[in-house]
């Protein structure tokens, strides 16, 4: 799918961050971020071309077993909102484009810091337009970096690459998580405390 086609896909337009590139290295150097993980973060983004619709699929099924997680995606009723559910896939897929393929410039992290907003209640449903929960508990945002990242290594290694190279690609895909869940935080945390 065409970025541009995406409803809701705003990046390169979010407001900007109110952190810099400065604060985003420092970030990086604490998740133990470099060079080696940048290369094998893109190659991750090739292998994982193809597949980001079983990705989703994968993704989509936890969160539909889990009652206490469909809950943010379900309106007042208790009822799943088939769109709302569509139209978030389809930026959660071009999320895994952008893990793996976008520079980590000034453009991303402003998008980052957007992502954070649309989970807290400061933007949750503006961006759809639905009517469901006000906000995605912080807890659930961070306990979600486990299934995200532990459901990702099947996916590496499938397209036969040596066993270090799964685990460089499984690794850099973490710690780009991490990082990513760190800045989505920042709406949740009390000014000045972030």
């Amino acid at each position: 799918m065409d970025s541009a086609t995406i409803p809701g896909y705003t990046y390169g337009s979010a407001a900007a961050a109110p952190l810099s590139l400065a604060d985003l290295a420092l970030l990086q150097t604490t998740v133990l971020w470099g060079e080696a993980d940048e290369r094998a973060l893109r190659l991750a983004g090739e292998v994982l071309d193809d597949q980001i619709e079983d990705v989703l699929d994968v993704w989509y099924g936890f969160v539909g077993s889990h009652p206490h997680l469909l809950h943010y995606f379900a309106n007042p009723a208790g009822q799943p909102i088939a769109a709302y559910l569509g139209r978030v896939r389809a930026r959660f897929g071009q999320w895994i484009r952008d893990t793996c393929s976008r520079p980590y410039d000034q453009d991303w992290l402003n998008y980052q810091l957007e992502i954070g907003r649309r989970h807290h209640v400061a933007g949750k449903n503006q961006t759809d337009g639905v009517d469901s929960a006000a906000l995605i508990g912080l807890r659930y945002i961070i306990a979600f970096i486990v299934p995200i990242t532990a459901t990702m290594r099947e996916f590496l290694g499938r397209k036969g690459h040596a066993p270090a190279d799964v685990e460089a690609m499984h690794q850099a895909w973490f710690k780009a998580v991490v990082l990513q869940v760190t800045l989505w935080s920042h709406p949740f945390v009390r000014e000045g405390q972030f």
